[in-house]
């Protein structure tokens, strides 16, 4: 199939200005050429998209997604079979939000391969998925590190059945190994087929705020070393400036949050050292609406959301790899009907909260045009970086021939505000155009809450509450009700 797009203004992610008077070739699903429209070899046949007065962009790529965060006991037991289906719904959401691909940095190995192969095999539509599994060093969805209460409520198969799901031989136990046992731990992992490892230098949540660090320099060091042995790269989950030091030095291609670091700010060594190892920065931003709101909700808390603004300002400002992600995943719409929504950060209004997949990236790119970061370099965040980082750039980023043809068409120029990232027209993955007004396929966590039993009207409460708590984590935030 050849696909001919004209008219439009082609922003490619490579040059410092958009590309007027061309346009795009597309054969299969490679872009063939990029030139003016008489000067390009179309055949008779070729499928004319005329996109004139609109805007074409690299498909949007998300550096740090959860594609099945809802762990809710309630969930994993009602779907507990249907794994790959609530991975494929979420890759669904993200392809119809102009997300063509996403990395995958926290979930069950084994349906997320699954799903990533169907989805590659042209067997199932969706977003392109790479993943990691599990969190190296973390534990699974019903443990410390996450829902430590649903222990209490489920039988110890399920529990078990479901953290050996997530974990397999990567978790909190090679806290105890030496450095050599830990490498041979993150090569049997690796050798499962995952895509790029992701390891915990703090660890998560939990007690400490997720302060604590997990493994020391050495183990660091041998799980970057393995990884980049493997030809994959490697990317670390941070929450404090010791936490990002560490990773930094060790290797790491990209750090995770690498704002959220508590009440401290990230300090100018740290920052420079980044820089210097051009290490991928992924940035959770709050706009200032957002901050405004968690202020007004989160007193005691303000002060470190305070420091992950600071520190998003001044990676921007030291030129830092920035990269787009948000922790984002699909949550039901009854979720957002539970009392501890209204309490916690996941609770933030549609416009403020960037931990939606659906929505989410939009308030990312609002966010980051007020901190300061340009707008070509804003979209080389949500493409060129995130490939680059990852390696993928010999395929994926950026419109260039010989590439594959990811790409979104929107109604207005994105240079000229954020806000027109938001005015989608079309979505195109590998040559051909996607039907996103039928995404989601099958809904099922998007779906509809169901109207309320009959018994429901006349049910009268003895007591039921909901208590806030802050964790910056999507997956504690609602495993916490």
């Amino acid at each position: 199939m050849t696909m001919l797009i004209t008219g439009a203004t082609i922003i490619d992610g490579v040059a410092d200005k958009p590309i007027e008077g061309q346009a795009m070739l597309i054969e299969g699903n490679r872009i063939k050429a990029i030139g003016k429209h008489d000067e390009l070899p179309v055949p008779a046949d070729a499928t004319v998209i005329d996109a004139t007065g609109k805007y074409v962009i690299p498909g949007l790529m998300n550096a740090n997604v959860h594609l099945l965060v809802d762990t809710r006991p309630e969930t994993l037991l009602r779907y507990e079979d249907r794994f790959d289906e609530l991975i494929a719904e979420a890759a669904q959401v993200a392809l119809k939000s102009g997300q063509t691909t996403v990395f995958d940095t926290w979930g069950p190995r084994r349906p997320l391969m699954a799903t990533r192969d169907a989805i590659n095999a042209g067997k199932v539509v969706g977003s392109r998925i790479f993943c990691a599994g599990n969190v190296i060093g973390f534990d699974g969805p019903f443990s410390l590190d996450f829902n430590a209460p649903a222990v209490s409520m489920l039988s110890s198969r399920f529990v078990n059945r479901i953290n050996a799901m997530w974990v397999e031989n990567s978790g909190r136990h090679l806290m105890w190994l030496t450095p050599q046992e830990v490498a041979k731990e993150v090569r049997t992992y690796i050798e499962k087929g995952i895509d790029f490892i992701k390891y915990g230098a703090n660890e998560h949540y939990g007690q400490s705020m997720g302060a604590f660090l997990s493994f020391s320099e050495r183990v660091q060091r041998v799980i970057v070393e393995e990884a980049h042995r493997a030809g994959i790269t490697v990317q670390s989950h941070i929450m404090s400036v010791e936490g990002l030091h560490m990773a930094v030095q060790a290797g790491c291609d990209l750090i995770t949050h690498c704002n959220i670091t508590g009440p401290r700010e990230i300090p100018d060594e740290t920052i420079e050292l980044m820089v210097k190892q051009d290490c991928g920065a992924v940035i959770f931003p709050w706009s200032q609406a957002g901050l405004q709101w968690l202020r007004d909700q989160f007193e005691g808390s303000y002060s470190s959301v305070q420091k992950t603004d600071a520190n998003a300002r001044k990676l921007i400002k030291a030129g830092a790899r920035i990269m787009l992600a948000n922790d984002a995943g699909v949550l039901s719409p009854e979720l957002f009907l539970e009392p501890i929504m209204k309490t916690s950060w996941m609770g933030a209004p549609e416009g403020l909260n960037f931990g939606l997949l659906a929505t989410g990236h939009f308030v990312w790119f609002e966010a980051m045009e007020e901190k300061g970061l340009a707008p070509m370099e804003m979209l080389r965040a949500a493409t060129r970086n995130i490939a680059v980082a990852y390696k993928k750039d010999a395929d994926l980023g950026t419109l260039e021939p010989g590439k594959i043809a990811d790409l979104v068409v929107l109604d207005k120029n994105p240079l000229e505000s954020a806000k027109h990232y938001r005015t989608i027209h079309k979505v195109v993955k590998e040559g051909a155009v996607v039907d996103i007004d039928a995404l989601p396929l099958t809904p099922l966590l998007t779906r509809q809450p169901s109207d309320p039993w009959p018994e429901e009207a006349s049910y009268k409460h003895f007591a039921h509450s909901g208590q806030g708590s802050f964790p910056m984590c999507t997956a504690c935030v609602i495993s916490g009700h």
